[in-house]
């Protein structure tokens, strides 16, 4: 159960490591004029959210899943669970809006500002912020 549980940590830091990153390379990509660093911005972003984010989304949630199978009643019959695994759900659904955003920039779609990255950007942050309280301190 370490094992998993190390590993999944692990995973959980890469994948916001990629959540973090990727919205701040919209801001740059947002804010580019010339054909060179648009391209540039598409191959970084493409082989973050791919190569990195994905992937590290995957393992986060099969290794999350694994460790609430060790136990499933007990960690299942806890408040702080369903708010965690509510929060899980809303940072997938941030990964998948990240996926549609580089999409569109692939296509030269963009039709956001720079500044809406930046604030896009923060979203992460406090996702972090309160799975791990909910996890250290467990207040339900």
């Amino acid at each position: 159960m370490l094992w998993v549980k190390a590993f999944h940590i692990v995973a959980v830091v890469c994948w916001f490591a990629a959540l973090f990153y990727l919205p701040r390379l919209f801001v740059y990509h947002a804010m580019s004029t010339d054909d060179i660093s648009k391209e540039r911005f598409r191959i970084m972003e493409r082989k973050l959210y791919r190569g990195i984010a994905t992937p590290s989304m995957l393992a986060t949630l099969v290794l999350g899943f694994w460790l609430i199978s060790y136990h499933p009643a007990a960690y299942m019959s806890q408040g702080w669970m369903h708010a965690k695994l509510a929060l899980v759900a809303m940072l997938v659904i941030y990964h998948m809006t990240c996926g549609a955003l580089l999409k569109q920039f692939a296509e030269d779609r963009n039709t956001r500002s720079h500044v809406f990255y930046r604030w896009f950007n923060e979203a992460p942050v406090l996702v972090l912020v309160a799975i791990v309280i909910l996890v250290v301190v467990k207040p339900f």
